[in-house]
């Protein structure tokens, strides 16, 4: 295990609207506010089309090869994640939602972009005083989380 500690920033209470990319949306902001790392809730609706990734194709075989799921429909949705720098300085939300309707929920990756339909409504709560930076791991093929240590 790797950890390190961080402190409480700002607290952010946005809605987004209709039609708007969630990640792109909150890296905008993220990059406006000066927002170095966070921690992120949403509820709201994802419009049809929203594209997820719902896991690898081959388990635990590499290289890793992401499964894609478009939303044929409008869903309810609810996710959580953080949010922390690459190694370019850029910020980089990394947030799982649980996209639902009717009797059948899926859940993924928003990487691929989720639209919102009418408003979803974040809280983002913003951390302080660590370092933490998504840098590319060429095991996998794609950006992990390096939080440092203490």
């Amino acid at each position: 295990m790797k950890y390190t500690q961080a402190g409480l920033g700002r607290v952010f209470i946005m809605r987004l609207e209709d039609d708007e990319t969630v990640h792109e949306e909150i890296e905008k902001f993220c990059r406006e506010q000066s927002i170095r790392a966070a921690s992120v809730m949403i509820i709201g609706g994802a419009d049809k089309n929203s594209r997820l990734i719902t896991g690898p194709a081959r388990g635990r075989e590499y290289p890793i090869v992401p499964m894609e799921h478009i939303l044929k429909d409008v869903h309810e949705a609810a996710g959580v994640g953080t949010l922390f720098p690459d190694e370019n300085g850029e910020p980089v939300l990394h947030l799982h939602m649980a996209c639902g309707r009717e009797s059948m929920t899926v859940t993924g990756c928003i990487r691929s972009g989720v639209k919102v339909w009418h408003i979803m409504e974040v809280i983002l709560i913003e951390l302080t005083d660590c370092s933490p930076v998504r840098a590319h791991d060429s095991k996998f093929g794609f950006t992990l989380l390096d939080p440092g240590t203490s």
